[in-house]
């Protein structure tokens, strides 16, 4: 049963406010510094949805409770920053964040089908953004190269190639759930936005990007295997992964003759880079962090942890929750990863009209969490939207069972 599709006001008014979200969705590959224009459309944007009648679901409570008091830990842990300097925008940037999340999961919860215009507007935003990451890398443009890269590595849009990577995973994965399941459109289209996007994650030459896309491709690959009851059609998935195997090596080999590329490969591609480890480095910071947060239950406060310990921020969304938002905000979060989890998973394997996004959305989700363990990724406009989509999907099949029961009745 087709669920009606909410729209506020007049038609006029439904167009408008269906162009500002994809373009909401498209600016999130574009985060030179905080705030982004990404806050600024969720500004206007998100009240004129809520204002306009959008409902908020009681089945997305769980987010809503703990993302709010994870901001709330956020807070509290300002009464600990010794100057204020940015702490407090960072925190309120973190609230715009929980906002984005709480919104597209209402939006979702109340209309699937508004997916396919968030996947659209965020493949574009991918594509543009790589565009600007390959105009800068190879200098195509006097001034790209220290506009759009860092350290020599494609940013793109972003501060960071850490975050420029990762922001590419959800709609290569998409796009490689519908050629393994021969979805409804052209596969050649499909399998040249693949190749563009995973051009941008390896000229990203980012180590957590490229872990997380094996994941991703991995996982999806396994999981539309478990969902595929015809013989043939997983005859057919295993010949297709061997087939992209081989040509990534050949599209390896070829990336890597260009000697810029691949003296930057052969750096990156050591697991443990010099920043790692020692006695200052990332990992030893963990173990520091760590022992810092055991006595202090308010947490040190937003953007402290590199001002009492030299080297940086902490580099771990586990640590980082705690040091910035308290054990408040530190325990809250691996309980909404875990409540989020929990819903999933048994969703993945029932046939839905949203079940292709959810599975993808999923496992980009739980690669974040394996990657959020050498990056912070509080920050991450994508994070927060996966988070939203998740849960709209998760209220969505809430829905759709309430609606067949109802039916069978």
């Amino acid at each position: 049963m087709e669920t009606a599709v909410y729209q506020p006001g007049t038609i006029s008014t439904r167009i408008l406010g269906a162009v500002f979200l994809w373009l909401f969705v498209f600016s999130g590959g574009f985060v030179f510094r905080e705030p982004a224009p990404y806050e600024l459309f969720a500004v206007v944007l998100i009240p004129f949805w809520f204002l306009a009648g959008l409902p908020l679901p009681r089945q997305i409570a769980p987010l809503f409770v703990l993302l709010t008091l994870y901001l709330v830990g956020g807070i509290i842990g300002l009464s600990q920053v010794k100057f204020l300097d940015d702490a407090p925008m960072f925190v309120a940037v973190t609230g715009f964040l929980a906002l984005t999340s709480w919104f597209f999961a209402c939006l979702i919860a109340e209309d699937h089908r508004r997916l396919k215009l968030i996947t659209n507007a965020y493949l574009a935003g991918a594509c543009f953004t790589i565009i600007l990451g390959l105009i800068g890398y190879f200098r195509l443009v006097p001034g790209a190269f220290d506009l759009f890269t860092l350290y020599g590595r494609a940013s793109g849009g972003f501060e960071d190639p850490n975050v420029f990577g990762p922001f590419l995973i959800l709609p290569l994965g998409l796009l490689f759930y519908s050629i393994l399941n021969r979805e409804e459109g052209s596969s050649i289209l499909r399998i040249f936005f693949m190749s563009f996007l995973l051009l941008g994650i390896f000229m990203s030459f980012s180590r957590a990007s490229w872990g997380l896309a094996a994941f991703t491709l991995a996982s999806i690959f396994l999981l539309s295997l478990i969902n595929t009851r015809s013989s043939g059609d997983r005859l057919r998935m295993v010949i297709l992964l061997f087939v992209a195997l081989f040509a990534g090596f050949i599209l390896l080999l070829i990336a890597l003759s260009i000697d810029q590329v691949s003296s930057l490969f052969a750096e990156r591609a050591q697991i443990v880079q010099n920043y790692d480890g020692g006695r200052l480095g990332r990992f030893a910071r963990h173990a520091f962090g760590f022992r810092l947060v055991a006595e202090r239950p308010l947490g040190l406060g937003a953007l402290e942890f590199g001002k009492h310990y030299i080297n940086g921020d902490p580099h771990n969304i586990w640590l980082k929750s705690f040091t910035a938002y308290g054990w408040l905000g530190g325990f809250c979060y691996p309980i909404l990863v875990v409540w989020t989890i929990a819903k999933t998973v048994p969703l993945l394997f029932k046939p839905r009209p949203w079940q292709p996004v959810l599975i993808v959305s999923f496992v980009v989700f739980l690669g974040h969490q394996i990657v959020g363990i050498v990056i912070d990724i509080d920050h991450w406009r994508h994070y927060f939207l996966l988070l939203g989509l998740i849960w709209g999907m998760i209220a969505a099949e809430a829905k759709w069972s309430a609606d067949h029961k109802h039916q069978e009745a």
